[in-house]
């Protein structure tokens, strides 16, 4: 899978904005699920939006609590802060997740049907799941952001974070999975028919793609985010396993928080994040 490569010096000034206001904001967000022995867990999804506003009404109203992150809109869930990304002067998002190698990204409910109708009423535009499925609903949001819904009534929580479900070539389907496993210490398993690997706070599921795929990077979803104790050493590790940084550690030192960026082999865009002083 090739990479984008060739961003604008704009896109980059752009980025680079973008990433302090995340470093600025690292002391404002609690873990609701800790972190695994590798001192991982889920953090972000990162979205290129044209809309601000229109997207955090939609997060809002699925039960979402919308805050302030530094120079970012972003909407809370347990399990997953979702960052509003709109920069000044930088191209919108290339398309929404269906072609990405992150087909889509899952929450779950306690009860699908009766968040469907609630939703609806609210103007978040809301699509069936399959054919004879209850428990199953999608969410595609104006710049096509495709998110599942499914049922736990279970639950303690009206709705949480889930799974981010994975696109690749089958032949890539152990491979990703031992990847995932072996990078960020996700334990491997079966999400139905599917493989999958779990860190605290979502399941990562991979599937057989139907069609050709690209990266995340430019896209709706951007990218994905990890909270990761001890970001310094953990980079080292990286690095001394054959991953490129694409983004080199970087600290600020006013706050202790830290990030870096890396890709997967198959093209999603991955922030690393310490974050100091947890609430």
């Amino acid at each position: 899978m090739t990479r984008l490569t060739g961003l604008t010096r704009l896109a980059r000034l752009i980025s680079a904005a973008g990433v302090m206001g995340c470093l600025a904001a690292g002391t404002a967000w609690a873990q609701a699920f800790p972190p695994n022995d590798a001192g991982v867990t889920m953090g972000h999804w990162h979205l290129n939006t044209r809309d601000v506003d229109a997207n955090k009404k939609i997060f809002v109203a699925m039960g979402g609590t919308s805050m302030k992150a530094g120079n970012f809109e972003v909407v809370r869930f347990p399990g997953v802060i979702v960052y509003l990304h709109q920069a000044a002067g930088a191209p919108p998002p290339t398309g929404g997740t269906v072609g990405t190698v992150v087909n889509h990204v899952g929450f779950i409910v306690q009860n699908t049907q009766e968040s469907v109708a609630k939703w609806k009423a609210a103007g978040v535009p809301v699509q069936p799941g399959a054919a004879g499925r209850t428990d199953q609903a999608f969410v595609v949001t104006p710049d096509e952001l495709r998110i599942e819904i499914l049922e736990d009534k279970n639950q303690k929580v009206p709705i949480q974070h889930h799974h981010i479900h994975f696109w690749v070539p089958d032949s890539s389907i152990p491979q990703i999975q031992a990847w995932y496993s072996k990078t960020f210490g996700a334990k491997p398993g079966m999400r139905g028919q599917n493989q999958a690997a779990d860190i605290p706070g979502v399941n990562l599921t991979f599937s057989k793609a139907d069609m050709p795929t690209v990266t995340t990077k430019g896209r709706v979803l951007d990218h994905i985010g990890f909270d990761v104790k001890n970001l310094e050493a953990f980079c080292k590790k990286l690095e001394t396993a054959g991953i490129k940084l694409d983004r080199p550690y970087t600290k600020n030192p006013q706050t202790g928080g830290a990030l870096a960026f890396i890709y997967d082999p198959w093209g999603t865009y991955i922030e690393l994040n310490e974050r100091p002083n947890p609430l």
